[in-house]
C-alpha cells in the first residue's frame, strides 16, 4: 500500500473517491488532458487524486463534480455503500477538506427516485471556502445556519446569516462560503437537483 509524504496510510476514502473519480473520466472515454482542459485542473492533480495519493479539496471535486454533471453528496454516495431509507447518525459519511477546514456530514445523502438531499456543513472561523460553478446548474439550496454566522456570496451579492437565519437560492454561477468568526459556523444545506 502507498503512503502519503508524511509517511501515513491513504484515506480510504480518499482511495475510493479516486477511483470512482478514475472511473467517470473512463466512462466518458476521456485523457487525463481532455479532464484537465474541461475541468482547469492540472493533469498532475488530476492523476494523484485518481490514485488516491491526495486528499481532494472541496473546490476540486466541486469542479470534477461539475464537469461530469454530479452533486458533490452524488459523487460521495457513489463511494458508499447502497443508501438506506433510514440514516443512522453514525452511518452518516463524513466527509474533510483539511486544507480549508471544511467538514461536510451527509445527513441524508441521495437516494434513488428523490431529488433532495441533506447536508450538515461546520468551518472553522476564518474558513473561506469558495466555487467557481454548480456542480448542476440551476441547483436549489436552502441554508440554515444552526450555530455561527456564515457569509454566503451568490450572483456577486454577499448575505450575512446568524444562527436561526435561512437563505434560498438556485445556484447558477461562482458561490462563496466563508466563516467571518469569532466562532465556527454550523450549518445544514438541503440541496434539491432540478
Amino acid at each position: 500500500m502507498k503512503h502519503d509524504e508524511a509517511g501515513a496510510a491513504p484515506d480510504p476514502v480518499d482511495v475510493r473517491i479516486g477511483a470512482r473519480l478514475a472511473e467517470l473520466r473512463g466512462e466518458h472515454g476521456w485523457s487525463l488532458g481532455e479532464l484537465a482542459e474541461r475541468s482547469g485542473i492540472s493533469r498532475s492533480t488530476l492523476s494523484r487524486t485518481e490514485r488516491g495519493e491526495t486528499s481532494p479539496t472541496a473546490s476540486l471535486l466541486n469542479r470534477l463534480c461539475a464537469v461530469y454533471g454530479r452533486t458533490m453528496s452524488q459523487l460521495l454516495s457513489e463511494v458508499e455503500a447502497e443508501p438506506q431509507p433510514v440514516v443512522r447518525a453514525a452511518e452518516q459519511p463524513v466527509w474533510e477538506d483539511r486544507a480549508s477546514g471544511f467538514v461536510r456530514r451527509s445527513v441524508s445523502p441521495p437516494h434513488g427516485g428523490l431529488r433532495g438531499e441533506l447536508v450538515e456543513g461546520r468551518l472553522v472561523a476564518g474558513a473561506d471556502l469558495a466555487y467557481d460553478r454548480p456542480p448542476v446548474p440551476g441547483l436549489e439550496q436552502h441554508i440554515w445556519v444552526l450555530a455561527g454566522a456564515l457569509a454566503v456570496t451568490a450572483e456577486d451579492v454577499e448575505h450575512h446569516l446568524v444562527r436561526g437565519d435561512c437563505l434560498r437560492l438556485r445556484v447558477w454561477g461562482p458561490t462563496r462560503f466563508r466563516c467571518p468568526g469569532p466562532e465556527d459556523a454550523r450549518y445544514v444545506l438541503a440541496v434539491v437537483r432540478p
